[in-house]
């Protein structure tokens, strides 16, 4: 499972670069984004649970925030709760496909303003309206009666404040529109404006670091610094995001934006709407942590993990160093039913092995396995 982004029609910068040199890459973009931040910042705020790392922050920034101003950032939460909405990132809505973002809030507010009354709702409403993401649609639900009636639905279902919102969004774009810019100059004067400026100089050379290996080394070892989750297969002009999870989309004739996160973590973000620009969002500072499994490592090991007779076995395991003979005479099995078993153990990456003489020893990796749970919810929170 991935989100792939078809860099096909992105045209290399130059004349075609010398044998063992990097090809250079036009309209590809390494830019922060405060707007992006400050919608990061309220998902950290909305769900702690996801940034253990930023519990200080959070509880400083809750601790003296206004109640008004509390209340009203739970009117509108699904576009920052229970996922990062594109209205974040409205330089990626505009024709063209290459804008950036601005250089401040103001600025990147004004690029809000520019998308259609039709952009801002579908991206608005995208996990409540079941409008395909990722594929063209004729309608949204400002003129499909169909869609309206189901967002409407599907936002009862998350609580009478989120119905309300979304009965005003569909009777008054203009009005909500209006709301979320002073709601976002609000947040900026109560707690973000402190908040970004400490974090964009960490973020203006992260920017400025991945520029200088997209340059020198190439957009493949710029994309492996940005995540392992994140490779690029040159030859076919695809970038694929490893993510529990399927989606598609082009640069076309456009660009590829690529904006860091020092709140973020653990969230790899891929805007791939239809007809947007496609943007990742990722968190700074990846090279310091543990690289994580990918998607299919994980599945892996966890259905490695399922059978009960492979749990008995790593219980021996995870205490000592055994060979397969001594662990068909401790289960009862044959060798050749305890090979297969461990077979799967390895092939899952759980497994350690080392010879002694003519015996094999396999034993449990135990900091594999003690990192699963922090590994499965880095996978579905990716």
């Amino acid at each position: 499972m991935s989100v792939r982004i078809d860099i096909a029609g992105l045209q290399p910068m130059g004349a075609p670069p010398a044998r063992g040199k990097p090809r250079a890459w036009g309209k590809v973009a390494f830019v922060p984004s405060p707007l992006a931040e400050l919608g990061m910042a309220l998902h950290a705020l909305s769900e702690p649970a996801h940034h253990p790392g930023l519990q200080g922050w959070v509880t400083g920034v809750t601790a003296r925030l206004d109640p008004h101003l509390a209340d009203r950032m739970c009117e509108a939460d699904f576009l920052w709760r229970t996922t990062f909405s594109d209205l974040f990132l409205p330089c990626a809505g505009l024709p063209g496909g290459s804008a950036l973002p601005g250089a401040g809030l103001a600025e990147e507010l004004d690029l809000l303003d520019k998308l259609s009354d039709e952009q801002f709702v579908d991206a608005a409403l995208e996990f409540t309206c079941a409008v395909p993401y990722d594929t063209p649609g004729a309608n949204g639900p400002l003129t499909d009666e169909g869609l309206r009636h189901r967002s409407l639905e599907r936002a009862a279902a998350r609580g009478p404040r989120q119905l309300r919102f979304t009965e005003q969004l569909l009777a008054d774009p203009p009005r909500i529109r209006a709301w979320l810019r002073q709601f976002l100059h609000d947040c900026d004067e109560a707690f973000f404006a402190e908040t970004w400026s400490r974090l964009r100089h960490q973020l203006a050379a992260d920017a400025r670091h991945k520029t200088d290996l997209l340059r020198h080394k190439g957009l493949p070892e710029a994309l492996a610094a940005v995540s392992p989750a994140v490779t690029v297969d040159e030859a076919a002009g695809l970038i694929m995001v490893d993510k529990l999870g399927d989606g598609r989309t082009t640069t076309a004739d456009g660009g590829l934006l690529l904006i860091p996160t020092s709140l973020g973590r653990p969230h790899l973000i891929v805007l791939h709407r239809y007809g947007w620009q496609p943007v990742l969002q990722y968190p700074v500072g990846s090279s310091g942590f543990v690289v994580p499994p990918t998607v299919e490592q994980l599945a892996l090991r966890m259905t490695a993990l399922s059978h009960p007779v492979r749990m008995r076995i790593c219980r021996h395991l995870a205490r000592s160093a055994y060979t397969t003979s001594e662990l068909a005479l401790a289960h009862g099995m044959t060798a050749p039913e305890i090979s297969r078993h461990l077979g799967v153990l390895k092939k899952a990456g759980l497994l350690t092995t080392r010879r002694r003489g003519r015996y094999v020893l396999h034993q449990l990796d135990v900091t594999v396995v003690a990192r699963l749970g922090s590994d499965f919810l880095e996978g579905i929170l990716r």
